[in-house]
């Protein structure tokens, strides 16, 4: 035994595993999935690494142990503050990731304020219902100055000096996916307003009361936003715009104790798509604003396609939600909150890709998974005739 330890190689390792089970126990005890998944892909990202710049067991082995001790340090436990009835507010909750976050959050006792774009629709009426007397449902289109100053004088009112804990930006619009040439500018425009200027203004309004309870401020993009998607340019850059928003006012809020978290998730079903005749009065806008050239390029069976694939994507997607309620949950009650969050299936090797892997090599594996869509008729009519000579 003495005479493996005098090696320094074998030393080495053995503190490696050491330390590697002391931040996998603490791994066990760290809620939400991303945190696990990400600093399990960043252990073996250190240690290849390591083992490729040291060229040699010894130097990786030291680099390895430093790096475990690093993340064990830093690594954010199973520390939760109280509840104590804390006020949340939550922006579109008539249906999807807000609606499902009012009632997990009522349900551990939080004081919820949940922002409806509705209040007389069906899922304010079952929030209503289904809901303790802790949760409020206010008139909240955040695309509207009076309807977010009346939000914010009803949370004052209600909480008077116990102020407001977290705010969950949730609300969002996705615009019926398409290429990014078809997309209407209106369109674009009301990404932006919702996305991104709302979420802003709401940020804003309400930032005053966060900074009073050194709370938080969670904001919820999506991969998208993230990683480069066919069909979504409206959405995915108005949620690009909003992932910027969030890492310069983590920096900004932190001298005020105020902790920021971005939470990006990957395919989920919710209602964001809108109903089958919303998305069929967004696929006639953008016939109607085509240019009979656009048009006779792309082609209107090509164009009407474009739905099909978004009903592909949305069955793939995932109907359990609860990565995303437990990666909120610990954005708001961690004593040390992640800064980034990336829950649903793939959803953070896909960021890990679309970062560091060559432009070419994402194009590929993007392609790959998502499948070779039909061509625009002029593309199609060139490779036809390009086949037959």
């Amino acid at each position: 035994m003495s005479a493996f330890f005098s090696d320094p190689a074998g030393l080495c390792l053995a503190v490696t595993v050491v330390l590697g089970g002391i931040v996998l126990c603490k791994l066990k005890t760290t809620l939400g999935h991303v945190g696990r998944q990400t600093c399990l892909a960043s252990l073996v990202g250190l240690w290849g690494g390591a083992c490729l710049l040291s060229l040699s067991l010894f130097w990786g082995l030291i680099l390895f142990s430093l790096s475990c001790f690093l993340m064990y340090t830093y690594l954010p436990g199973h520390k939760w503050l109280p509840v104590d009835q804390k006020a949340v507010l939550i922006t579109g909750c008539d249906s999807g990731f807000g609606h499902a976050l009012s009632k997990y959050l009522d349900q551990l006792g939080f004081t919820v304020f949940a922002g409806v774009l509705n209040e007389k629709g069906s899922g304010a009426e079952e929030l209503r219902r289904m809901c303790s007397k802790r949760l409020s449902v206010l008139q909240l289109d955040i695309t509207n100055p009076a309807q977010i100053k009346d939000a914010h004088s009803k949370v004052v009112e209600k909480m008077q000096e116990k102020g407001l804990w977290a705010l969950i930006n949730n609300a969002g619009v996705l615009g019926l996916p398409a290429d990014g040439e078809l997309i209407p500018m209106a369109d674009y425009r009301q990404c932006m307003a919702v996305n991104f200027f709302g979420t802003v203004e709401v940020t804003k309004t309400f930032l005053p009361l966060l900074r009073i309870s050194k709370g938080r401020l969670v904001n919820i993009s999506s991969m998208a936003g993230g990683v480069p998607m066919e069909g979504l340019a409206a959405y995915g850059s108005s949620k690009a715009a909003l992932s910027m928003f969030s890492a310069i006012m983590r920096q900004e809020l932190s001298k005020w104790g105020v902790k920021v978290s971005l939470i990006q998730p990957g395919g989920f079903q919710t209602n964001i798509g809108g109903t089958s005749e919303m998305r069929d009065k967004m696929e006639k806008n953008l016939l109607d604003h085509l240019t009979p050239d656009v048009h006779d390029d792309y082609g209107r069976d090509y164009i009407l396609d474009q739905q099909n694939c978004f009903r592909c994507m949305n069955t793939q997607a995932s109907p359990d939600m609860s990565p995303v309620l437990l990666d909120v949950q610990h954005a708001i009650s961690a004593k040390s909150p992640l800064a980034f969050y990336a829950p649903g299936k793939s959803s953070y090797l896909w960021f890990c890709i679309a970062s560091f892997f060559p432009t070419a090599v994402f194009d590929y594996l993007n392609k790959r998974n998502h499948g070779q869509s039909n061509l625009p008729r002029a593309l199609h009519s060139l490779h036809c005739k390009n086949n037959a000579t």
